[in-house]
Formats: structure tokens, C-alpha cells, sequence
């Protein structure tokens, strides 16, 4: 069987694609340096604690290990973080992405999937982005995502590397078997940081922002469950492997909610009201962004078994309150 490295296999997304990799008996190698991931959240496989910007050692595993296949996770996801500091994101998001493609080009891997992002889209018209949306990054974070594709485009038109780029819009919720789930620390993202206001870890949650042009006047995302998301790195990978082209595909269910429809849902949930403060907007947030999903369906015959968000937003507080007694490590 051939073996797959998943780069930032211990932080919150790569670790649910690999758990479910282990499960379905595939041989998987992760690579993270554990700045915001944890050793408890390899569940399959061997872990090997170094960064993606390490040549040598990047280049060992894919040698020693004969790795065909590369799932490209680790790196820096916080949208202020990247305005404030755009370099430590170009460092770790492109650079380091750049060094991978080529580590896999030397050593002659045939298949890799990256872990890309709705923020390539910027602010597009009506909110909505199809895959030929144009993509006009609006923050750093988005623009470094977005230069890794372009890599991959440009190395797959002259190599026989095969990739699919996932453009994940928001991410959310838990294994549902309770197992993993997101537990970095100072996290951003709505669902999660609402859920840590519920088990009694933060002292309010925050809306950044009540003026945008949306029904409501607070931003509008389309949540996916990790979950699914995790399926369709599987269904990707069935795909490259049965000869599929490069592809680039949004992971979202096609569904927008606002920020106040979310916290009323975490706050009917758990039966008990939110302390919520209300306050400007952050720098690189766009007003609305929803998928077109239509094409991740047909090509990689995907099929969302997660898409409600009482569900999602479910999973995530189980996963804050078992957090409150098993700290992950």
C-alpha cells in the first residue's frame, strides 16, 4: 500500500482527515511541529514532530517511506493575524508550500491535495463564489493561500504531479465520536469561540461588526462540519488515484447564516443565554461569503452526511465540555 503524508496532521483539520485515513486502513505519516497541534490528536500512523519548511527532512520521509500522496495542511489560518503580520504568513503558508511541491517533485510524488481557502475570493459579487468566481484576495491570509495554487497549477502543467486544491469555506464542529476536535488555543473561529463562552472559558463572545449590508447586519458564512470536510479529502484522493485531473473545488454546503443566527443556535443549544458584545468590524472580514458547491458533488461524488447546523454547532460544545476535563496534550 502506499503511504500518505499529512502535513499538519495534529492540529484540527488534518487530524479528522487522518483519523478516518487509519480507520479505513490507509498507511499515514504525519508531519507537524506542534505549535498548534497536539500529539493526542494522532490517532493513526506515525507522527514525526518537524516543520514543512525543513528540506532535508521532508525529503527523508517522502524517500524513506516511498509517499505518493501529500495532504497539505499545516499553516497559519487567523485572518487579523495576517494583516498585522502578512510576512510570518507568506513565511509559513507560501514559502514553506513552495518547499513542499518541490521535495515532491524530486522525489517523484504523484498526488497532492491542498488545504486552500474561500479568502482567495475577497468580496465576491453577491456573496456567492463558484469556483470561476475571480479570486481577489482581500488579506494576506487569502493571498498566500492563493500563490500556493498558483504553484501547484504551474508545477502540475510540467511535471506528472496531479493535485486538488480544497477551498474550504468555515469549518466547524467535532468528531462526533468525541475523540478530536479543535483545541487551539486562543482560537477565532465564531462556532468555537461561542462554545468556550458556554463551558465558562471566555467571559463574552464578540460580533465584529453589525453594519454590514446583510439582513441582519452581521456577516454571513457557510459552515461545513470538519467532518465532511475530512469525506472529501478521501473522495479526493480516490479521485487522483483513479487518474482524475487537477481540480480546484469550494468545500461548502451552499448555505449562509448569519453571525446572530449562529449564536442564537449555541445559545438554544446549550439552554442558556450569551453574554455578547458587539463591536467594529475586523480588517480583511467580507460582508458575505457563501459557496457554490455543485461542482465538489459531481466530481468527486461527494455526499454531505453533517449539513445542519444544530449539528454542527452540537458537536462542537460536546467537544468544549469533554475539553473542560480532558485537556488535550
Amino acid at each position: 500500500m502506499s503511504t500518505i503524508l499529512v502535513t499538519g496532521g495534529a492540529g484540527y483539520i488534518g487530524s479528522h482527515v487522518a483519523r478516518q485515513l487509519g480507520e479505513r486502513g490507509e498507511d499515514i505519516v504525519t508531519l507537524d511541529n506542534l505549535s498548534t497541534g497536539f500529539r493526542s490528536a494522532v490517532l493513526h500512523g506515525d507522527l514525526v514532530v518537524g516543520d514543512t519548511g525543513d528540506a532535508d527532512l521532508v525529503s527523508r520521509l517522502l524517500h524513506e517511506r516511498g509517499i505518493d500522496t501529500i495532504m497539505h495542511f499545516a499553516a497559519h489560518i487567523v485572518v487579523p493575524e495576517s494583516v498585522a503580520d502578512p510576512l510570518k504568513y507568506y513565511r509559513n503558508n507560501t514559502v514553506n508550500t513552495r518547499n513542499m511541491l518541490e521535495c515532491a517533485v524530486n522525489a517523484g510524488v504523484k498526488n497532492f491535495i491542498f488545504s486552500s481557502t474561500a479568502a482567495v475570493y475577497g468580496i465576491p459579487e453577491g456573496g456567492v463564489a463558484s469556483e470561476d468566481t475571480p479570486t481577489q484576495p482581500i488579506n494576506p491570509y487569502g493571498l498566500s493561500k492563493l500563490m500556493s495554487e498558483w504553484m501547484l497549477r504551474d508545477v502540475a502543467a510540467v511535471t506528472p504531479l496531479n493535485y486538488v486544491a480544497l477551498r474550504y469555506f468555515n469549518v466547524a464542529g467535532a468528531d462526533p465520536g468525541g475523540r478530536i476536535g479543535q483545541a487551539t488555543p486562543e482560537a477565532t473561529h465564531l462556532i468555537k469561540v461561542a462554545c468556550e463562552h458556554i463551558v465558562g472559558k471566555r467571559d463574552q463572545v464578540s460580533i465584529f461588526g453589525t453594519d454590514f449590508d446583510t439582513p441582519d447586519g452581521t456577516g454571513i458564512r457557510d459552515y461545513i462540519h470538519v467532518e465532511d470536510l475530512a469525506a472529501a479529502h478521501l473522495r479526493a484522493l480516490d479521485y487522483l488515484r483513479a487518474g482524475g485531473t487537477s481540480s480546484i473545488l469550494n468545500c461548502g454546503y451552499g448555505q449562509g447564516f448569519s453571525v446572530r443566527q449562529v449564536l442564537e443556535t449555541v445559545a438554544g443549544i446549550a439552554g442558556q443565554p450569551m453574554n455578547i458584545d458587539e463591536g467594529p468590524r475586523r480588517a480583511g472580514d467580507p460582508p458575505k461569503l457563501v459557496a457554490r458547491a455543485e461542482r465538489i458533488r459531481s466530481t468527486l461524488d461527494w455526499q454531505p452526511q453533517h449539513a445542519d447546523l444544530a449539528g454542527i454547532v452540537a458537536s462542537a460544545l460536546a467537544w468544549e465540555r469533554k475539553l473542560q476535563s480532558s485537556p488535550m496534550t
